[in-house]
């Protein structure tokens, strides 16, 4: 019998959890069975519980971790102030991300699914989006994050709900118009924020 390293196994789990949001967001957490998941993963389905206990776990697990990539390789990345929350505007609402679902947002993917979920995924998921929203206050608000949050969840909602409508419409030129629009509206959030 082989053992594998420690480090091994934790290579293996994370690749479980970024197949596992992917196929979340292109498919739904309910269309995503065990099976297609560890498949995905190149792996068997015998494996599945030496990495989680159970589909819960792994759902809570994968959700969170789609919310920390978003946080790290776009919020976290993008410039100081509101400069950085425009270059994040324009990228949320390029035709590119919309059109990406598997490695785009998992709000706009996710959310009306983890809002049906269990306690456990839906503090996971809360837990992850304070951070990426305290990343949006920061920008927005920098000498009083605090003062900014309850503003930046709108933001956000109002971002993820223009992605979702834009992704659900079939007139092509209408969803790209949703998203220019997406731009100006919260161009506007922003403009209105510096008047308070």
């Amino acid at each position: 019998m082989v053992r594998y390293a420690k480090e091994h196994k934790q290579e293996t789990r994370q690749r479980i959890v970024e197949t596992a949001g992917r196929r979340f967001k292109r498919d739904g957490i309910d269309g995503s069975g065990i099976s297609t998941l560890m498949k995905d993963a190149g792996l068997t389905n015998g494996t599945f519980y030496a990495y989680f206990a159970s589909k819960d776990e792994l759902i809570a697990t994968a959700v969170a971790d789609q919310v920390r990539a978003q946080h790290e390789n776009i919020v976290a990345q993008a410039a100081p102030g509101r400069a950085g929350l425009e270059q994040l505007i324009r990228w949320y609402f390029s035709t590119e991300q919309r059109d990406n679902i598997d490695d785009g947002c998992p709000n706009a993917a996710l959310l009306d699914e983890i809002g049906r979920s269990t306690d456990r995924t839906r503090q996971a998921y809360t837990d992850r989006a304070l951070i990426l929203i305290d990343g949006f206050a920061a920008r927005l608000a920098p000498h009083d994050p605090p003062s900014a949050r309850l503003k930046s969840l709108g933001l956000l909602g109002m971002m993820a709900g223009t992605l979702q409508l834009s992704r659900a419409l079939t007139d092509q030129q209408l969803a790209d118009q949703l998203l220019e629009q997406g731009i100006r509206n919260a161009l506007a959030l922003l403009d209105a924020e510096q008047l308070d």
